[in-house]
């Protein structure tokens, strides 16, 4: 039986183990479904455990990088070359690694797929819409929301007959991934972050690739889905559009490229991310070598190239206005809604007026200088970037900036 000096201590030595295990819990562990408090006894291990584990997960990263690099990317750039793509052996990232330049990183829990092979995940398109909102994220499916050009355009697609794709080349190596739009009847449409350049609300700026060209003043209503439709989106329009009563005017882009990034938040938080960080780095990049940048669609050079629509002989107008376009070194760079495989951002979408679109996955502020020096400038492709390709395998061409 204890004293009372006896039970006073008693007492005071389990106040002073509560104390003490009251300071040394650090919360709780889960795991397979099990809850497991933590102290300080186990939370030194359990720190050692998660880093053991994250330091295996960047291994693994690492190790499928290289591989991707000194594997996977040699057979597709040759299977690149021998489909008559011009691709080029220099390095994607330019800068040391870690990065001593001040590239602005992506977040520690940006998490992208190294693992599936890239080139292939384009669905194949005839042509691909871009739509004025002035926005840089949209509803879930742009195609879906309420009287939206988008919307309206989608169904008239859909209530119009389906065109048949022409087979492929059969004189050309087949690459997975590659394609011409004659071999596609699917139309994409997307939403971009461009203003119209209308004085009316009720009127959107649509950018229609590989033509090239901006379509401006098209009503947002079912009637103006169906003028587009019938002047720059219909199977049987050729290259560069025709002319239709409506009051729409087509010009053609007066930019040497055109540099569409993914920031559809609304769809995947990562392509959001990467977005603004990606055309802060074009921009800088880009005036550096002395390039023109704009974000929006330069109205007055619209003007001084001339309507398509009032030219004497239109499909020659066109042609040189192409043809000078690259001496120009002036881009355009939109952010525009989901395009697919947000699990390989950042998305990096570049069309030419040589009638060229590519597709580049698993971008970051490090690749961008490659990106500009080698594609946008020199006309060749980074193959460990390739996700897809609109005319790119061009037989006997340097560049593809050739004609």
């Amino acid at each position: 039986m204890l004293d009372a000096q006896s039970g006073s201590a008693a007492v005071g030595y389990k106040k002073k183990t509560a104390d003490l295990m009251d300071r040394n819990y650090r919360g709780v562990v889960t795991l397979n479904h099990h809850v497991f408090p933590i102290t300080s006894l186990t939370f030194a291990l359990s720190l050692s455990l998660f880093s053991s584990l994250r330091m295996q997960a960047t291994l693994r990263r690492l190790k499928r990088t290289v591989l991707m690099q000194s594997v996977d990317v040699e057979h597709i750039a040759n299977d690149l070359k021998g489909a008559g793509v011009p691709v080029t052996d220099a390095s994607c990232r330019q800068c040391p690694d870690p990065c001593t330049e001040g590239h602005e990183p992506y977040p520690a829990r940006f998490d992208v797929d190294f693992e599936t092979r890239m080139l292939g995940s384009v669905k194949p398109y005839r042509r691909q819409i871009i739509i004025s909102t002035g926005k840089s994220d949209w509803p879930r499916e742009v195609t879906e929301e309420s009287g939206s050009l988008a919307e309206h355009l989608q169904q008239t697609v859909q209530e119009s007959p389906s065109q048949p794709a022409t087979t492929s080349d059969t004189s050309t190596i087949h690459v997975n991934g590659l394609f011409k739009e004659s071999e596609a009847s699917r139309i994409s449409i997307l939403n971009g972050s461009h203003h119209t350049t209308s004085t009316s609300k009720d009127m959107e700026t649509v950018l229609v690739f590989p033509d090239y060209t901006v379509l401006t003043d098209v009503p947002k209503s079912k009637n103006g889905s169906q003028l587009l439709y019938k002047a720059s989106v219909d199977h049987s329009v050729p290259t560069g559009g025709l002319s239709v009563e409506g009051g729409l005017s087509t010009f053609v882009l007066p930019y040497s490229a055109v540099i569409l990034l993914c920031s559809h938040k609304r769809r995947d938080n990562r392509c959001a991310i990467a977005a603004p960080k990606l055309e802060h780095r074009f921009c800088e990049t880009l005036a550096h070598r002395g390039w023109t940048v704009d974000t929006q669609i330069d109205e007055h050079a619209l003007e001084v190239s001339g309507s398509l629509d009032s030219a004497v002989d239109r499909a020659a107008h066109r042609s040189s206005l192409l043809r000078a376009a690259p001496s120009e070194k002036r881009a355009l760079i939109l952010k525009v809604s989901h395009i697919g495989g947000h699990k390989f951002a950042g998305n990096v979408n570049i069309y030419l007026p040589t009638g060229i679109g590519i597709w580049y996955g698993r971008v970051t502020t490090h690749e961008i200088e490659a990106i500009v020096e080698h594609t946008i400038e020199d006309g060749k492709i980074l193959p460990a970037l390739l996700r897809g390709g609109l005319n790119i395998a061009q037989p006997g061409c340097k560049s593809v900036h050739d004609w």
